[in-house]
């Protein structure tokens, strides 16, 4: 009997994901623009949305079946490898109107979308975008993301700043990064960072609310610990492996 449940529970599960009907988990932020909603859909992929518009970060494929998703206004692409630039999630994305940032990387691959570099600043319907750093310092390791070459984006949505640092290690250029609400950090060594450098990059950039992302493996309850005195910063684990 208990083998019967298991099966139909997974036939179940299947269905429902088939079917575009996979939940994901989000978070709600009240700012001076409106309502905002984070979705976090894995990895380094997040969606944001506000009064109806639509940020897609890193859209993947391999996530989630994206014509089933809400279009894009903005789509923020952080560098050219595949798991954060996947042409297809971009193309279901898309609508009249909707605008592709992008590093010249990517947009070599790509072949559309408006480039912006490291210290690049727009503005989108309101949304403040800056381009800041993204790469790796530690030796041997810069051939993955080297210096000049990716981005992190801070966002600012009414009185909020949040930063989604893409692909990086504890760069230097963080101590610059101020007056930050929510900062999505990655922690996935070798390509990213070790718990001990996502804590080293937290407590210069001093987030009000920090969420690890594109982890993979790590154990994320090391960064609990080592995080465990700063009681400045909230720590907020979501799954986003």
């Amino acid at each position: 009997m208990k083998k019967l449940f298991f099966i139909s529970l997974m036939i179940l599960v299947v269905v429902l994901e088939s079917a575009g009907q996979t939940k994901f988990g989000s978070d709600v932020f009240k700012t001076s623009a409106g309502k905002l909603t984070i979705t976090f859909i894995g990895h380094g992929t997040l969606m944001f949305e506000l009064k109806g518009k639509i940020i897609h970060v890193d859209p993947w494929t391999d996530l989630t079946d994206y014509t089933k998703m809400p279009k894009a206004d903005i789509i923020l692409i952080t560098h050219h490898h595949q798991d954060h630039l996947d042409a297809n999630a971009i193309t279901a994305l898309s609508k009249e109107g909707t605008q592709i940032i992008l590093t010249g990387a990517a947009f070599d691959v790509l072949k559309k979308g408006s480039v912006m570099k490291n210290g690049d600043k727009k503005v989108i319907g309101g949304i403040e975008i800056e381009a800041v750093p993204a790469y790796n310092t530690t030796e041997g390791r810069d051939k993955y993301h080297p210096k000049g070459r990716d981005n992190g984006y801070i966002l600012t949505i009414g009185t909020k700043r949040i930063y989604i640092a893409g692909d990086t290690e504890n760069i230097p250029e963080m101590a610059a990064i101020k007056n930050i609400d929510i900062a999505f950090l990655p922690m996935n060594q070798p390509y990213t960072m070790l718990p001990e450098q996502v804590a080293n990059a937290a407590n210069k950039i001093k987030p009000k609310i920090l969420y690890p992302y594109h982890y993979g493996d790590t154990n994320v309850s090391k960064l609990k610990t080592l995080l465990a005195k700063n009681r400045d910063i909230e720590l907020r684990i979501r799954a986003l492996k």
